[in-house]
């Protein structure tokens, strides 16, 4: 049964946490890349979106974000296009 959502923060916390420990760096940094570029303007549709996204397979996200797979249709949208986008991917040096 589902209860009522966390507060907000708690669930920017935790979303922050799983997108940058997904298993693999390449995963890392395109999940967690997209979050610290583009969570400060999401509303809770947003948070939603992206909470759905990251029970998603790394596997799966990556094809996605890399154009080379189409998303899943509850997923596509306006987000999935600035996750194609990859302009967030900074990669250390």
């Amino acid at each position: 049964m589902d209860g009522p959502k966390p507060p907000r923060e708690a669930r920017i916390a935790r979303a922050r946490f799983r997108a940058w420990h997904r298993g693999t760096r390449e995963a890392d940094f395109v999940v967690g890349g997209f979050f610290d570029r583009y969570h400060a303007a999401w509303d809770d549709a947003a948070l939603d979106w992206f909470e759905e996204l990251l029970d998603e397979q790394d596997v799966d996200i990556l094809a996605w974000a890399l154009g080379v797979a189409a998303p899943a249709p509850r997923l596509d949208g306006p987000l999935m296009a600035a996750l194609r986008r990859l302009d967030y991917v900074e990669m250390p040096g």
